[in-house]
């Protein structure tokens, strides 16, 4: 990853015909982007990281008609061998381990990239792979801040290229509907929204530094984070840390930001954000707070989020409600919307639970099941690739959504204050600390570009 240089000449070369079919019209763009993948239509992938999330979408995508794994990339050779051994037997020949991601970025073959790393190194991922010409599935959250956010939507127009967030609640049939039953009026006007995350978890404790395992570029694994020595904690669980996660609030509370965004119609950002909280339940010293508790305005509406990793008595949705026809106990559904109307109160579950519409005594007045989403997300982002239409979760239907956490994280870190902030310029009006840290300080070899 930090040792290899793409090449001038290709990267240019593909840059320039980038700027010619946005010069040129849509047209000439689709023609050549379709001549690009050949003949057969044969869409072929790269994985980088191979962790669980990365194996999955390998193995959705892979089950895809004319699609194939050429490369699993992952900076530790110790990760990936079962996704290699599955797409071996999928595709009837295994896809090649590399370590670095330029290898596959300088590819000709590959037509996009999926990228589940840790969440630091997303932005600069998507950007490089935009800069050589490929398509991106990015998983969520998308960005560490809000400046590398707006940098990987410059990247994708810049160079014509399918971003697709892993927000897949998007491409979910139940989605849509509870988007258009608000919009009908039915729920009356929205006042309020109350997004929960509220999780199992354990106390934090600190481990000390320790050799780097065998096999580990930790130089490459760190990427644009800090320089620091190689510790097994950070390594393997990196939530606890500003430098590499936004904590649980991106983990798994980005999934119902988003889906209540997209149920709300995608309002833009917030006019102001407060986010208190604290290492309430175990006292511990981790960086990102065990809880955290947010409060948005809107203006027309507020929205609330409640995020944590103490309460084992709330659960997730479990299987046979997001694979089957079974409604959750709402009340200690972990991670639930709660759509407040003037005339009646929408639930609303994601990864497959579906919404249900109760008035007074929990009266149902209408619901929509729904089913795990990824059966609708990975084939739209290999669709999109192929048509280069629009995928369902764009990087830019998605960044206000990501932003909704480094906007809470932010208030955090600045001493718990309600800031201001411009939707225009995408910047706080009342906080210079808080504007600091809109853009992470990123090692020199491992920098997003100002213009990138």
């Amino acid at each position: 990853m930090n040792s290899h240089r793409l090449n001038r000449r290709r990267f240019l070369g593909t840059s320039g015909r980038m700027t010619a079919a946005l010069a040129t019209g849509t047209g000439w763009l689709a023609s050549w982007a379709a001549q690009a993948q050949g003949a057969n239509n044969k869409v072929v992938l790269a994985l980088i990281g191979a962790g669980g999330r990365a194996a999955a979408h390998a193995s959705g995508m892979s089950k895809l008609p004319g699609v194939e794994f050429k490369y699993v990339c992952d900076v530790w050779t110790e990760r990936g061998g079962g996704i290699v051994n599955e797409l071996a037997a999928t595709q009837g020949r295994a896809p090649r381990r590399i370590s670095n991601m330029r290898v596959a970025f300088e590819d000709p073959d590959v037509n996009a990239v999926v990228i589940a790393t840790p969440e630091h190194w997303h932005a600069l991922a998507t950007v490089w792979a935009c800069q050589a010409g490929k398509d991106v599935y990015v998983e969520k959250n998308p960005s560490m801040s809000v400046w590398e956010g707006r940098k990987m939507i410059e990247a994708a127009r810049k160079y014509g290229r399918i971003v697709q967030v892993g927000f897949q609640n998007r491409s979910g049939p139940y989605a849509a509907t509870a988007r258009d039953y608000i919009a009908s009026g039915k729920l009356g006007r929205i006042v309020h929204v109350k997004v929960y995350n509220l999780l199992d978890g354990a106390r934090w404790e600190p481990v000390p530094d320790a050799p780097a395992p065998a096999g580990l570029d930790w130089d490459a694994w760190l990427g644009p984070a800090p320089e620091v020595p190689y510790n097994p904690g950070r390594h393997r669980d990196w939530h606890p840390y500003w430098a590499y996660k936004g904590g649980t609030l991106a983990d798994d509370a980005s999934h119902q930001l988003d889906l209540a965004r997209m149920a709300l119609g995608d309002p833009g950002h917030p006019k102001s954000v407060l986010c208190v909280g604290g290492n309430h339940a175990f006292q511990s010293q981790r960086e990102v707070p065990e809880f955290q508790c947010i409060t948005y305005d809107y203006g027309d509406f507020t929205m609330t989020c409640e995020s944590g990793n103490a309460t084992g008595y709330m659960r997730k949705f479990p299987g046979e409600v997001r694979y089957g026809d079974k409604w959750p106990h709402w009340p200690t559904s972990a991670t639930r919307i709660e759509i407040y109307g003037t005339k009646a109160l929408m639930y609303l579950g994601r990864h497959g639970c579906g919404w249900q519409v109760v008035v007074e005594g929990g009266k149902i007045l209408d619901q929509d099941k729904g089913y795990f989403p990824d059966k609708w997300h990975q084939p739209n982002f290999i669709d999109c690739v192929r048509s280069r239409k629009e995928p369902n979760a764009e990087i830019a239907k998605a960044h206000p959504s990501a932003c909704l956490v480094h906007l809470a994280n932010t208030s955090y870190r600045v001493g718990k204050r309600q800031l201001d902030f411009d939707a225009t310029t995408e910047r706080f009006t009342n906080s210079g600390d808080a504007n600091a840290l809109l853009r992470p300080a990123y090692r020199k070899q491992y920098r997003i570009p100002e213009v990138v």
